[in-house]
């Protein structure tokens, strides 16, 4: 299984772009993408943007993860 985080792209130069995550960056292919722009938000698989999100849409989701994560780590990180 796959989990897809939303990115905010703060730099772009050729095709490659500068991805952030609460702090954390990485770089991404932008090949697939024809439409994405520094300050968009991006769906990232396998180093590749694949998808555009709005900034809602991505808030919302960065969101639940959080709460998510904060779950597990409550519970000690046991699944059951």
């Amino acid at each position: 299984m796959c989990l897809a985080i939303p990115s905010k792209i703060t730099h772009i130069e050729n095709s490659m772009a500068t991805i952030d995550v609460d702090g954390v960056q990485r770089k991404a292919s932008m090949l697939l993408l024809e439409d994405a722009a520094v300050g968009d938000y991006v769906i990232v698989h396998a180093g590749f943007a694949i998808h555009k999100i709005d900034e809602a849409a991505a808030m919302e989701t960065l969101k639940f993860l959080k709460e998510a994560a904060a779950f597990v780590e409550g519970r000690g990180g046991d699944p059951n």
